[in-house]
């Protein structure tokens, strides 16, 4: 009875352990590899997994979630011989867990020692202005680059990025005096141009004042032009009718226009500013004489006697030389 006993309770141990290396819990996020003999055979997904006890066992368990992966720091040559130190990260993702157990050996020495060389392949062919401004360009290139060569262990490279570029001191100072060179010189050619502007407009409104200057003396001109031809027009006909009322035996109309143009010069030689005594060399009794002779054409214009024979009283004619007596007020 005991050993029956005995028997019972070593069936149930070796049931328990049985079904405890039979049964395998499977983490999400993991996959199990499972190994008959040493020999892959299959994978256990995400759950409840079941094996052959002491036949088969977990080989490796893989971690398939994307897995982020910090490349050190290195120095990198470029193509125009500068010492730059480069450092990055790396975004991955095992989609074979048998692949990625099986055909390599210490997965992320093997990635990271893989995007190190191609870094140093990649940005060693191109110049530090290409490194600084084509960093989206970098990273493109080495994620084809390093996504095809892992391919076949089993792996998906999501992304890489370049987190710092970093060149030598005296090459930062030598860009900072590049930079401020190059902004002097923006700077200069916009105070040139601006320089350039405002002496074009400057110019162009000379021109514009100058074409509206000349066309004001133009219209001036045209127009003293036609006073003047008013002017001619106006003494050709008053010359006309003085030549008219000669032609017709009135000699005072003579005596008028005579006396006009006298009295006009007078009139011009008084109002010159710079004349303080004027010396006429014209005999002034003359002068009086063709006044008088105005009068006398007024006086027979009024009475009504145009001609001497009119029938009208004809003033005495003084003679020639004599001054009216001028009568004072005292």
């Amino acid at each position: 009875m005991l050993g029956g006993t005995y028997f019972v309770i070593a069936i149930l141990v070796l049931a328990v352990i049985f079904l405890m290396k039979a049964i395998k819990v499977v983490p999400q996020g993991y996959v199990y590899t499972v190994e008959r003999f040493g020999r892959y055979t299959h994978s256990l997904m995400p759950g409840l997994g079941v094996i052959t006890p002491f036949i088969d066992r977990i080989g490796a368990k893989v971690n398939v979630m994307e897995t982020v992966l910090d490349v050190p720091s290195q120095e990198v040559i470029t193509r125009d011989n500068a010492m730059v130190t480069v450092d990055g990260v790396v975004f991955y993702q095992v989609l074979d867990a048998a692949k990625a157990s099986y055909e390599v050996a210490n997965l992320k020495v093997a990635v990271l020692n893989l995007i190190m060389t191609n870094v140093r392949t990649v940005m060693g062919g191109m110049d530090l202005d290409e490194l600084l401004s084509q960093r989206d360009s970098i990273n493109a290139r080495l994620l084809n680059v390093v996504d095809e060569a892992t391919h076949p262990w089993g792996l998906k490279v999501t992304r890489i990025e370049i987190k710092d570029i970093a060149p030598p001191r005296d090459i930062i100072d030598s860009m900072a005096r590049q930079m401020k060179a190059e902004r002097e010189k923006r700077a200069n050619i916009l105070e040139a141009e601006g320089f350039r502007q405002a002496a074009i407009l400057a110019a162009e409104g000379k021109k514009q004042a100058a074409i509206l200057e000349a066309e004001g003396r133009r219209e001036a001109a045209y127009r003293d032009a036609e006073a003047r031809e008013r002017q001619a027009e106006a003494e050709a006909k008053a010359t006309q009718v003085v030549s008219d009322a000669i032609a017709g035996g009135n000699v005072q109309a003579l005596n008028y226009f005579v006396a006009t143009k006298y009295v006009e010069a007078l009139r011009d030689i008084a109002k010159a500013p710079n004349q303080k005594l004027v010396l006429m060399p014209l005999e002034a009794a003359s002068v009086i004489g063709a006044i008088g002779g105005i009068g006398e054409l007024a006086r027979e214009a009024f009475n009504g006697g145009g001609t001497p024979g009119s029938g009208g009283t004809a003033p005495a004619r003084r003679p020639s030389g004599t001054v009216p007596p001028v009568s004072r007020g005292d």
